[in-house]
């Protein structure tokens, strides 16, 4: 994990601790939240769905930091909620978002930054490779490879 990354971590836990989750929350949405959704992107082949998937895990991320227990880092518990969110999506849970206004201004900033920086030729033509692999060992090359999860990580997500 980068120095920049353990900071975040150390930041995230101080607003936890203080009990000021849209706080944790918010920082955890600009830190991890650009590789999240090119993950979710990535992953979906929809913009549409990804878009949906983001959203969800935003407000499952909110939600969950509340009781979140530490036995992981928030990034690895970010992409295991952000992997769910897209199954929910990709079975047709389809729910109405609950506006968070803490932060729902960032989630929507993240979203909209990442999706233009997402659409060009090469990362089309990349994402066109991964389409072709099983989506298994597709969300596992972009946690390993692209986002350099670790293998302990990687457990936490697919757990």
């Amino acid at each position: 994990m980068s120095s920049e990354a353990e900071g975040a971590e150390g930041e995230i836990r101080s607003a936890i601790e203080r009990g000021d989750i849209d706080a944790a929350a918010t920082k955890a949405l600009r830190v991890y939240g650009p590789e999240l959704y090119g993950f979710l992107c990535a992953l979906a082949k929809d913009e549409a769905d990804a878009s949906d998937a983001f959203s969800f895990f935003s407000e499952n991320l909110w939600r969950s930091l509340r009781s979140f227990e530490w036995r992981c880092s928030v990034r690895a518990w970010s992409y295991r909620l952000a992997r769910n969110a897209l199954i929910d999506v990709k079975r047709g849970k389809r729910r109405d978002a609950v506006p968070l206004s803490a932060i729902s201004e960032v989630a929507e900033r993240v979203r909209t930054e990442t999706a233009t920086f997402l659409r060009t030729e090469t990362k089309s033509e990349l994402q066109r490779l991964r389409s072709t692999l099983p989506e298994d060992d597709q969300q596992l090359l972009v946690l390993r490879v692209d986002r350099n999860l670790s293998w302990q990580e990687l457990a936490r997500v697919f757990a």
